[in-house]
């Protein structure tokens, strides 16, 4: 009897057929899938911000289905199967979870046990012989989500401030040193100050245990339901932002705040 894996393993097949399969489907490649694989896996956060589980079976459906695609371009190369992937994965789950497969005792709370977890990952990486201990951080991950994964593994080998007070000393730094380059006229110089800004912006996070994509995804959905205040207000006149001044809609804003703080 078939199962739902089976039955979407045979579609992608289908689909990937240079005879009578989709054109488009078949052009693709594991370069061209990988940009909708990284925004399905953004829609599943989406769906799981709003609450929204309907849409979330739903957006899980679509990321399972990028995980098929890759496998079955895989399949097609003779590199590996999706039962390989599904195995891989159960290998290292076992690997990682000694205490619960094997005979290692359980640490005291969650905190202590991903400690162990990422000592574990950390020998998986000297037997791959990466032994940099920034090697495996992902490049393709957003920009700040992987300065805040530098930053924390930097931290486990004691490359770290001792306390959010020095990061705050350094965010001033930063600050200053952008003012200069954006004083002087010198774009190149304030988009590298900028960089550096935002890098300790993401190590302040860390510090602080905040997740830096979740903190920004927060204050876009902050930004985006303010200024739709700002419109539908002027819309009672009439109105567009563009009809109005910086003056009035900055004062719409903190009335959008102040009905926020009510609720």
């Amino acid at each position: 009897m078939s199962t739902p894996i089976d039955r979407l393993n045979a579609i992608m097949a289908r689909l990937r057929a240079p005879v009578g399969g989709c054109p488009w489907d078949v052009e693709q490649t594991f370069a061209t899938i990988a940009p909708y694989t990284i925004e399905e896996a953004y829609e599943v956060a989406d769906a799981i911000e709003r609450g929204d589980h309907d849409d979330l079976r739903s957006e899980l459906g679509d990321l399972l289905f990028q995980v098929v695609f890759h496998a079955r371009m895989a399949e097609e190369q003779g590199l590996f199967v999706f039962d390989d992937v599904a195995n891989a994965m159960a290998d290292k789950l076992e690997r990682r979870h000694p205490h619960v497969f094997g005979d290692e005792a359980a640490k005291a709370d969650g905190v202590a046990q991903k400690a162990r977890w990422e000592d574990i990952k950390a020998a998986e990486r000297v037997a791959k012989a990466q032994v940099g201990v920034l090697d495996d951080v992902p490049v393709g991950l957003p920009a700040l989500a992987r300065a805040a994964k530098l930053t924390k593994r930097a931290a486990r080998v004691g490359f770290d401030w001792p306390s959010t007070s020095e990061v705050f000393d350094k965010l001033d730094e930063e600050v200053a040193e952008l003012r200069v380059e954006i004083a002087a006229g010198d774009l190149d110089k304030a988009r590298e100050e900028m960089g550096d800004l935002l890098f300790v912006v993401a190590n302040l996070a860390r510090k602080l245990g905040v997740e830096p994509e979740d903190a920004l995804r927060g204050a876009n959905a902050k930004f985006v339901r303010r200024f739709g205040f700002i419109e539908a207000e002027l819309a009672k006149d009439g109105r567009t932002p563009e009809q109005s001044d910086l003056a009035e809609m900055d004062a719409l804003w903190d009335a959008a705040k102040a009905a926020e703080r009510a609720l």
